[in-house]
């Protein structure tokens, strides 16, 4: 059974109720002490029925729930009231109980399919100490994988350039783009984005001072090297940065526009089932073959997303792009 924030803050507030030998709490009382702690943290809840109550307390007297030991007293008036046989028992002093160390256990073992990556190195020493705190069995087998690379040469920099930006700090590195000479930048590191098995780090460059620039990871040598500089604040919203685009390239010179593709009819289900973006709208032709209308700003990474659809799909619009594909497929074809 999950557990979700409203069955939470109904457990607490019914051990507050059942510690307090100062009050005998009806079933009545109960519920009304529950449906109030519900109210205060979410005031657009109407609370709960007698049922989903009665199901509480069966929970935390169980041994999948808290153990609590709750005793049901009949009162001199004839009323049953409510409380602990223990009063130093509370379910925030017991261990987890069996559904909160299932979830718990899962949540390790999904943290543990980062093992191995840079970015992830504290899995490596939080994973056995939960296991061991919490009495957690190992997940011998795995059920889940994500797609990683590895050997791609820029792991290593992903935590030193994490840690640059959560402290700010002011960098240098010697970069070597593809065909170009090295040279050495100071930087101001602002975002880690991934994208197609690559790493980038987006920030301000002193050199040209352009507060987007991108860097590949696997395009930086060396260690970084930290400086003293001040610290440029950035202020972007970087979610929204890459809201109008595919990829990480994207030319503030240039303005949005609408591409149109029509893709064929045996590609069109995966096309429909997996967007291309975000703005994707849809139409169906007679045919069956589907015509999507996509706004972004047109960059290298929405030029190679049409191509790896090859012969399935046709750019109907804007023009430079026609003209564009139109290009990289006669070149292509020349190679055979």
């Amino acid at each position: 059974m999950a557990i979700n924030k409203h069955q939470i803050i109904r457990y607490n507030r019914l051990d507050r109720c059942f510690k307090n030998f100062g009050r005998e709490y009806t079933f009545e009382d109960l519920l009304e002490a529950v449906n109030d702690a519900i109210i205060e943290h979410d005031p657009t809840n109407s609370g709960v029925q007698i049922r989903t109550l009665r199901e509480d307390l069966k929970f935390m007297r169980s041994e999948s729930g808290y153990n609590a030991p709750i005793e049901t007293i009949k009162s001199s008036s004839g009323t049953n009231y409510y409380r602990y046989d223990d009063k130093n028992f509370s379910i925030n002093n017991s261990p987890l109980n069996d559904t909160e160390a299932q979830q718990l256990k899962n949540a390790v073992s999904i943290l543990q399919r980062f093992e191995g990556s840079p970015e992830f190195e504290w899995v490596n020493e939080i994973a056995p100490l939960l296991n061991d705190k919490f009495g957690l069995k190992d997940q011998s087998q795995k059920v889940m994988s994500l797609e990683s690379n590895i050997d791609y040469k820029g792991y290593e920099y992903i935590t030193p350039l994490f840690n640059a930006i959560i402290n700010k700090c002011v960098i240098k590195v010697r970069y070597e783009p593809f065909n170009t000479s090295e040279y050495t930048i100071t930087f101001h590191p602002y975002y880690l984005k991934q994208y197609n098995n690559r790493w980038f780090v987006f920030g301000y460059n002193e050199f040209n001072h352009n507060q987007y620039w991108n860097l590949a990871l696997d395009r930086i040598n060396g260690q970084i090297e930290n400086t003293n500089k001040d610290y440029r604040e950035d202020t972007t919203d970087w979610v929204d940065f890459f809201d109008d685009i595919i990829g990480v390239s994207k030319d503030p010179e240039k303005q949005v526009e609408e591409v149109k593709l029509l893709f064929t009819k045996e590609q069109a289900p995966y096309v429909k089932t997996k967007p291309l973006h975000c703005s994707q709208k849809e139409s169906i032709l007679e045919d069956g073959s589907l015509e999507i209308r996509i706004k972004v700003i047109l960059n290298y990474e929405l030029e190679m997303r049409i191509l790896s659809f090859g012969e399935k799909v046709k750019v109907i619009a804007p023009e430079p792009l026609v003209s564009k594909i139109s290009d990289r497929i006669k070149k292509q074809f020349e190679n055979y």
